[in-house]
């Protein structure tokens, strides 16, 4: 076995009766080291992430993840939290340590009446999104299917009906959580509400969230959605309309945008809108568009939602391997523009991105003070998309990914995503939250105050 935490040998551990009681306990999966299911066990979706717990435990109910966590205080292991294991940086699993993972806890319920449903932390977007839209209903999620919705709403929740509807974290009206002291606690606006105030953006600090609910709206199944691909050489001029259509387009309408590399290694600059209104406001607001420049390729019309959100699978598989580093921009001046595709150019790998994310609308109109989600004030989320599948190609991937974020560094308004962070330390953290970073280290000196959740964008007690 590699690597147990040096107070703990693999005989105390697994021999013990701390062990004993939390395989009694357990109604779930317990896999070990030895397991023959252990190496696809300890996978995550960045194939640049190997590392090795000593316990996975999959948990069906709130009563396994209370039993795990307190064989991890008893056992002073680290502890990680696994939904969808879709963070860049792979903090939802730890060497020599316990993962907890809610993937098994799938239970969905909509209230049509209501436009509420319960959502059971394992849950996929794709499995999520499809319960919903059965129902006509949707909202906000990220943009791969296979990301879990539990990191994603909990660090805030960028989505195509973002700007329409708020952040996922926006959309949450109650989170059922079990602490660092094996409490199981729901949490809203009017219970637990300091800890609901740190749910919506806080991250995984304060404990594990086994279920969530959602407000929904009525979305689907059809959007107005297409995108429009322009050549290098009108990159420039291209991007410099993108900003100005972007900044002034209605809350309904999400217009994101990238340098991408098409076959045969020819550069390319894309323009994706999803139009969440009716069709045909959605044609009116998007004619500049559609008459906009001399475009390679523009497709514009009618497709399912359900498309739209799965529309990043094939660009993101599990397996490959992915670097990225965020930040935000309030706007996209010409040097912005110069910077960006200079630094694109350099990219070593063709299946490289560098991506504008459009924010702003309803998301900043929450006040800032209102959730610990920071960064209200962004439109833009950029950041370079490094995929490659060689690992003998690592350091020239993460140096670009590095290069092309410093260049980017003079136009950023400070502030990053937290669910785009990688391992980038406590400043970033910080700069991620804000003013609000105060009030969450109170949060975690409440709640979690011996910093048991610590495998994420930490928020360090300060007790």
């Amino acid at each position: 076995m590699h690597s147990l935490t040096a107070e703990v040998s693999s005989d105390v551990l697994y021999g013990g009766e701390d062990f004993e009681r939390l395989q009694r306990n357990f109604s779930g999966e317990i896999v070990l080291p030895s397991s023959l299911a252990y190496d696809k066990a300890r996978s995550v979706w960045n194939g640049v992430v190997d590392r090795r717990p000593a316990i996975i435990a999959y948990c069906t109910e709130a009563n396994d993840v209370i039993a795990a966590i307190a064989f991890a205080q008893a056992s002073r292991l680290p502890l990680a939290v696994r939904s969808g294991g879709h963070n860049v940086a792979g903090a939802s699993v730890c060497d020599g340590g316990l993962v907890i993972d809610l993937s098994r806890m799938k239970a969905v319920d909509v209230d049509v009446e209501r436009r509420v449903v319960r959502a059971e932390a394992g849950l996929s977007l794709a499995e999520f999104d499809a319960a919903t839209q059965a129902r006509g209903l949707a909202t906000t999620m990220g943009v791969n299917g296979d990301t879990g919705i539990a990191g994603l709403t909990l660090g805030g929740g960028f989505g195509k009906l973002g700007r329409r509807f708020g952040l996922a974290c926006d959309n949450l009206l109650a989170a059922e959580i079990v602490t660092a002291d094996g409490r199981l606690l729901r949490s809203s606006e009017t219970e637990n509400a300091d800890l609901f105030w740190g749910l919506r953006g806080g991250g995984g600090n304060f404990g594990v969230v086994t279920a969530f609910e959602y407000k929904l709206h009525p979305v689907g199944p059809n959007v107005l959605a297409g995108s429009f691909v322009f050549d290098e050489a009108d990159a420039h001029d291209a991007m410099r309309f993108y900003h100005e259509f972007s900044r002034n387009a209605p809350d309904e309408l999400s217009l994101d945008a990238a340098m991408a590399t098409a076959a045969p290694g020819k550069r390319v600059f894309s323009i994706s809108a999803c139009h969440s209104g009716p069709f045909v406001e959605g044609e009116r607001v998007l004619a500049p568009l559609r008459a906009y420049g001399k475009p390679l390729e523009s497709r514009l019309g009618a497709v399912p939602y359900l498309q739209i959100q799965s529309a990043g699978d094939s660009i993101f598989p599990r397996g490959k391997r992915y670097y990225w580093k965020a930040q935000f921009l309030r706007e996209i001046s010409d040097a912005a523009i110069d910077a960006l595709i200079e630094a694109y150019t350099t990219a070593p790998s063709p299946s490289a991105l560098a991506v504008l994310q459009q924010v702003g609308g309803a998301i900043a109109r929450v006040p800032a003070a209102a959730t610990a989600y920071g960064g209200r004030d962004a439109a833009y989320d950029c950041f370079p998309i490094a995929i490659w599948d060689d690992p003998a190609d690592d350091e020239a991937n993460l140096a670009w990914g590095r290069a092309f974020w410093a260049a980017m560094r003079p136009f950023s308004t400070g502030a990053v995503y937290v669910n785009n962070l990688g391992d980038e330390g406590e400043d970033r953290v910080q700069a991620a939250y804000g003013a609000n970073y105060s009030r969450l280290v109170a949060l975690k000196n409440k709640y979690d105050p011996t910093n048991l959740f610590r495998m994420n964008q930490n928020i360090r007690p300060s007790l």
